[in-house]
């Protein structure tokens, strides 16, 4: 029989499993986990930390009172986490060093998934540190961040990661079970959902609205991330982190909290870049022409198929592209801007120059820039 363990797994923890519901970091949690990731180890399985609780490290090596919350003041949240970025990964330190591992530091912005170049040098310095066993730790850069460049949150960066080392397995640990079928806070009758083969529209309208006052995310941010993950090839388990040995019993294979199912195969290293950025709000809706262009013809994006753009974007940004009855068909980066888009939508190519007064080209998305999602 082979061994269940995946090879490369990415765990994500919020903050508040790491405090465990308080106003501290827990160390025992700290160290029960040290002591997973090195059980991992024993079974071959690469493990990378996607880890939230600096500011409330900050917070904490600053004296807050109990319950004082950054909330509101931008510099505020961005002064605790340059105080307690360093105190986490020194705990980090000493719990992982009892086991014998090392761990190294890595903080990541959108900016850094968005430049190509930077893309792959962060790819290549997470691969050469796991395959040096050593185990990263990734957070957002919370203390220069700014609101054009965050990820938002850390359970959709903890997905980017997992693509861009082609993870097997994202493990999300929160304070909840898992998915339910209604928030199981206010409604009793709330069930556990085990499976989630695809994630559609019901799924969606299961997710509520933002996290405890002490982490970001909620039920939301996890399926926008396993949507990510799952259709680069990275199965997602969203689970509770207080469950004892959570993190061994997921990789055993155990069914414990929501599965995710992959719906896609590893991409290549381009295609895993366009799907990491992404401009969550806004879209193209196309015609049913362009849309067997695209998933049959493995045609470029034309603007004469451009039936209504949504939202605003840059050029260069990846953006989302629907058919006319709501389903999304592809992702690519587009080659002009939600302005020019709604300028030159239903036009023949050779039109852009002469509406814009310039061109970059006759495509709107051209194919190789381009990930077809059905």
């Amino acid at each position: 029989m082979s061994d269940p363990f995946p090879t490369r797994l990415v765990i994500k923890l919020g903050t508040s499993v790491l405090t465990a519901g308080t106003d501290r970091l827990n160390r025992p949690y700290m160290v029960g986990l040290a002591r997973q990731v090195a059980a991992l180890r024993e079974h071959g399985t690469q493990v990378l930390l996607v880890s939230s609780g600096a500011v409330a490290a900050g917070r904490e090596r600053m004296g807050a009172a109990p319950g004082q919350r950054a909330r509101g003041s931008v510099p505020l949240k961005q002064m605790l986490a340059a105080v307690g970025q360093s105190r986490l990964m020194h705990l980090y330190e000493q719990f992982f060093e009892i086991y014998g591992l090392q761990v190294a530091q890595a903080l990541l912005t959108r900016d850094d998934l968005r430049d190509r170049q930077r893309y792959l040098n962060a790819r290549n310095t997470l691969l050469l540190c796991l395959e040096r066993g050593i185990v990263p730790i990734v957070n957002e850069n919370d203390a220069v961040v700014t609101a054009e460049i965050r990820v938002g949150d850390n359970d959709n960066l903890s997905a980017m990661v997992a693509g861009l080392i082609d993870a097997d397995l994202l493990l999300i640990l929160t304070d909840i079970a898992g998915l339910y079928s209604a928030d199981p806070r206010s409604d009793p009758a709330a069930t556990l959902i085990a499976e989630v083969p695809v994630i559609d529209e019901r799924i969606w309208a299961m997710a509520g609205g933002a996290g405890t006052a002490r982490g970001t995310g909620g039920m939301r941010t996890k399926i926008q991330a396993a949507d990510l993950a799952t259709r680069a090839g990275t199965a997602v388990v969203v689970a509770s982190g207080a469950e004892p040995d959570s993190i061994l019993r997921v990789a055993a294979g155990e069914r414990l909290g929501t599965r995710f199912s992959a719906t896609g195969s590893h991409l290549d290293s381009r295609k895993r870049w366009i799907l990491a950025e992404t401009a969550r709000q806004s879209r193209l809706v196309v015609d049913a022409g362009a849309v067997a262009a695209l998933v049959s013809q493995g045609k470029s994006l034309l603007p004469a198929g451009v039936a209504a753009v949504e939202g605003d974007f840059d050029r260069g940004q990846t953006i989302r592209i629907y058919a006319p009855d709501g389903r999304e068909v592809a992702r690519g980066l587009t080659q002009y801007r939600a302005a020019d888009v709604r300028a030159i939508s239903g036009l023949r190519s050779a039109q852009i120059a002469e509406t814009l007064g310039y061109d970059y080209g006759p495509e709107v998305v051209h194919r190789d820039d381009m990930v077809v999602l059905i």
